[in-house]
């Protein structure tokens, strides 16, 4: 098919569905005298996700438009991004990606013979690349280095100094990498601006980049790899695909943020071409459409119900996972896969070592807490107290309750908890070192759950609050109260 494109025709092939193409005229002057050479990487951290599916479509466009294209799985990168892989499981989880993101291309046809897969470590150790290192980190400021990485590497209050090494790596990557152009997600940017700025000053050519739109999570935020709730597995069986789908935010006639939708636009219609929404007979029956702008219109005015595109995208994500189901059937894979990403019971002793130790019955990841806007509070009409009447939790079903700090005392004080400033409704609230536990879907009242959690929150010196001195955190900080230092949380 390439042979038979224009330059003109492979550019729009190329930078289709993208949302910001950085150095076009460079990508143009090169499809004019041969074909582009292209990379993406993806850090070896959690598994991969259903948004992966956005990358892996885009790969197979630049395939098509006759793209020498390299997979860079980057497990330096991993490790330096606070510790987000541990250095013994590094290997493994190289392997498992490897063997998860084969299938995603087997999976939706792109043929793997031309495509060049590259390990990270592989280059990055040598000699070379140590001393571009040292010579990048000689010229980066603090500042530019920690700008760059705010939206990629994670964000904590004292952070390693590894993770303000992560961009300049990546930056280097497209030199030994000796590609034209980096591929990756819009959250990226700030990174590839750095490359942009500092390799002409080693002495390298700048690139071109091109960013993908981020897919909004199951909760309307950010879809996410250490957000159990927020995504849907590769590995996922159809029943469990149902079960996150039905509690997935999909808000009727909110085309926001809309995590369900977005799967169609990023995934359904560059892969397929068309969707068809499954409705009964009595509602006018199947619908096929060709354009998502048609979807998305439809949906907005009501004419399609949340309950039919979410059965609808059950059915097309269920199409896409069957093969890799199948794949990851065989032991080999199996035990790889439980080997690269260890159960609870297995890193137990770990979590000892970061504060925790509790059986199951008192891990704190048990009880779902998360992010609520207060939209309004009235008088309570038989007391005297305010209580609350309405909560913004982003479609999650809760039952809700608001957390405060209280002091003891005549008045006694209380205060509501704040989360991490940028923080958003449905975010999901956990205690350090517990992250990956999955909260029961209710939980017992004879079980005493929240009472035995509850019963070891509260709030430190610095106004932080804790369960067991281990700070409860959201994806972007620490959970704090404004002035009731040492008090309860209830």
């Amino acid at each position: 098919m390439a042979d038979q494109l224009s330059p003109d025709e492979k550019f729009q092939l190329i930078t289709r569905n993208l949302q910001e193409v950085l150095g076009e005229e460079k990508l143009k002057q090169v499809l004019q005298e041969r074909e582009l050479k292209v990379y993406w990487g993806t850090a070896t951290t959690g598994k991969p996700h259903i948004a992966y599916f956005v990358p892996m479509s885009k790969i197979a466009d630049f395939l098509k438009a006759g793209c020498e294209v390299t997979i860079l799985f980057a497990d330096l990168h991993a490790f330096l991004d606070n510790m987000k892989a541990p250095w013994e499981l590094l290997e493994l989880r190289v392997k498992y990606y490897e063997q998860v993101i084969k299938a995603m291309l087997e999976s939706i046809g792109v043929p793997l013979d031309k495509l060049k897969f590259v390990k990270g470590t592989d280059y990055q150790l040598s000699r070379e690349y140590t001393l571009d290192v040292y010579r990048l980190s000689s010229m980066v400021t603090e500042h530019d280095a920690k700008k760059a990485g705010a939206e990629v590497v994670k964000q904590v209050e004292h952070p390693m100094l590894s993770g303000l090494l992560y961009p300049g790596l990546q930056a280097l990557d497209e030199e030994y990498l000796k590609v034209d152009a980096q591929f990756g997600g819009v959250d990226q940017r700030k990174i590839f601006t750095l490359a942009e700025k500092y390799l002409p000053s080693l002495g390298y050519a700048k690139r071109s980049h091109l960013m993908n739109p981020m897919v909004p999570g199951l909760t309307g935020a950010k879809m996410s790899s250490s957000e159990e709730e927020s995504k849907i597995d590769l590995l996922d069986s159809a029943g469990e695909v149902k079960k996150k789908l039905k509690k997935a935010f999909c808000e009727p006639g909110n085309i926001q943020n809309n995590g369900v939708l977005s799967f169609v636009k990023s995934v359904v219609f560059p892969l397929c071409g068309e969707f068809c929404i499954k409705r009964d007979a009595k509602l006018g029956g199947d619908k096929i459409y060709t354009a998502f702008e048609e979807v998305e219109k439809d949906f907005a005015e009501e004419s399609v119900h949340p309950g039919d595109l979410k059965a609808s995208v059950e059915v097309a994500l269920n199409k896409l996972l069957e093969p890799i189901r199948k794949k990851f059937e065989s032991p080999e894979l199996r035990k790889l896969c439980n080997s690269a990403y260890p159960g609870p019971s297995k890193t137990r002793k770990g979590a000892k070592a970061a504060g925790g130790g509790e059986d199951d019955e008192l891990a704190p990841s048990r009880v779902d807490i998360r992010v609520g806007r207060i939209i309004s509070v009235g008088k309570h009409p038989d007391a005297d107290s305010l209580y609350l009447e309405k909560i913004d939790m982003r479609g999650i079903e809760s039952q809700a309750m608001l957390l405060c700090a209280s002091v003891e005392g005549e008045p006694r004080r209380v205060e509501p908890l704040d989360p991490p400033e940028g923080s958003s409704p449905g975010d999901r609230v956990f205690v350090e070192g517990y992250e990956t536990g999955k909260p029961d879907e209710r939980l017992n009242p004879k079980k005493k759950v929240w009472e035995k959690v509850q019963a070891d929150l509260k709030i430190s010196a610095e106004c932080v609050a804790q369960w067991k001195d281990q700070q409860l955190m959201t994806k972007l900080g620490r959970v704090t109260c404004k002035t009731l230092r040492g008090g309860n949380v209830s």
